[in-house]
């Protein structure tokens, strides 16, 4: 840390450190918000899963503060040190394992406290224990309060925030984008291939909305009998391992060196995909050198491979955007199939359930592809799928263009934000 840049205790730069209650809440269908860990990722509130409690656990919950636009949430443990910041007209309640905070406007931006608590510097304060010497899984109140937070001038915190968050601003609205491009592509699928509807259409003798004659021409007319019930004539039910080739993987013996240096090879496991803002995978956290990817059977998978974790837990989907060998925790389904792997995307996530309902395991839940590969897959015919993939290609290029230039964002944003909170890096800079 610069040692110009003046440090304070957090409880010293805030007007209030609230625990939130011990006890579970409520849970209710609808309601006040109640934030869960969940909700707290990469500095952001994510809301599109939200849980509620009614308004009385609301009230018994804010007896002591009522989380108000400008507070920070931190989280306490599982995971520790995950921040956000209420935004405006959030009614809101903390859940459990959380503490609010309310920084103290003449002391402390509330912006540049969220950028400056995902800090490394401040990150490594909240993992180590310094009375014990080693790293603790609970962020204890007293530790919490005595972290020492660098406080530049007023000015110079909100040039800071500014700066760093036209860059959180701008990944946001491409995630956004991202989310949207990826509901229209959902619809599109529910609505063809499940919902039926330009069928149904067409046996109404109505033209079929949103689509030209061509593709309109590529939908019967009617319905026929078939062991998933009724479905359009003429398309074909199949074991899904029978419309696409589905492969597992392997890991080298992580003790022998010579599989994992030169790490030249994507190599991935299910963690890869734990954290991913859109179903594609750019890259991956470890690489293996050429004897290693040898030592798997499969080899270096193709671009556009769909992966699905099979394992801890089952239901991570992703297109490979790279190369790459995966490990033993995947299922993963290859181009060339009667079904493609962005149209099996789409499959999987409509078909997740009964994916789920065909696992076992002693110690965790796991699909084999034994397993898999029985399971009914209703196949349309050639032309519809690469009609449906044509589209939804589209949608998807963008998608990944997008999520690129977030991770690009993200980096940049992630190497400035160290430097500009210590002092090492002065402002302004190019952005």
């Amino acid at each position: 840390m610069s040692s110009e840049v003046a440090e304070h205790q957090l409880e010293s730069i805030c007007l209030m450190v609230v625990d939130c209650p011990h006890a579970t809440p409520k849970w209710t269908d609808s309601g006040v918000v109640v934030l869960r860990n969940q909700n707290i990722k990469a500095g952001r509130l994510d809301l599109s899963t939200p849980s509620f409690t009614d308004e009385e656990n609301y009230k018994g919950r804010t007896k002591r503060a009522a989380p108000t636009v400008g507070d920070i949430v931190i989280t306490r443990e599982a995971p520790m040190g995950d921040v956000c910041l209420i935004p405006e007209g959030l009614r809101c309640c903390l859940g459990q394992r959380q503490v609010l905070l309310r920084p103290d406007p003449q002391k402390v931006d509330a912006r540049f406290l969220l950028f400056a608590l995902q800090s490394p510097y401040i990150q490594f304060q909240i993992g180590w224990n310094e009375g014990t010497g080693s790293t603790v899984s609970n962020l204890r109140i007293p530790v919490l309060e005595a972290l020492k937070i660098p406080t530049p001038p007023m000015s110079l915190q909100v040039e800071i925030a500014t700066t760093l968050g036209a860059l959180d601003d701008r990944i946001t609205l491409l995630r956004e984008t991202n989310a949207t491009l990826e509901a229209i592509a959902q619809a599109l699928f529910k609505s063809w291939f499940v919902d039926f509807d330009p069928v149904r259409a067409k046996l109404e003798g109505r033209a079929p909305e949103g689509m030209d004659e061509a593709t309109a021409a590529l939908f019967p007319d009617g319905f026929e009998a078939s062991e998933l019930g009724l479905v359009p004539r003429g398309w074909r039910v199949l074991p899904v391992g029978d419309a696409v080739d589905a492969v597992g993987g392997a890991t080298p013996d992580t003790k022998n060196p010579s599989y994992w240096e030169p790490a030249i090879h994507c190599w991935t496991t299910p963690k890869d995909l734990s954290g991913i803002a859109a179903p594609v995978l750019l890259d991956t956290e470890r690489k293996l050198s050429d004897q290693g990817l040898a030592k798997i059977g499969s080899g270096a998978l193709p671009v556009g491979t769909l992966l699905l974790s099979s394992r801890a837990p089952i239901g991570y989907l992703a297109l490979a955007q790279v190369p790459l060998a995966i490990n033993q925790g995947y299922i993963a389904m290859l181009p060339g199939g009667l079904l493609p792997p962005l149209y099996m995307l789409f499959w999987c996530r409509q078909n997740m359930e009964n994916i789920k309902g065909r696992a076992n395991g002693s110690t965790f839940m796991e699909i084999s592809k034994k397993a898999f590969r029985p399971i009914s897959a209703l196949v349309p015919s050639p032309e519809l799928v690469q009609a449906f993939a044509g589209v939804a290609g589209v949608l998807f290029d963008k998608l990944i263009e997008n999520e690129k230039q977030a991770q690009t964002l993200a980096t940049l944003r992630d190497t400035l934000l160290p430097r500009l909170i210590s002092g090492q890096l002065r402002l302004p800079i190019p952005v």
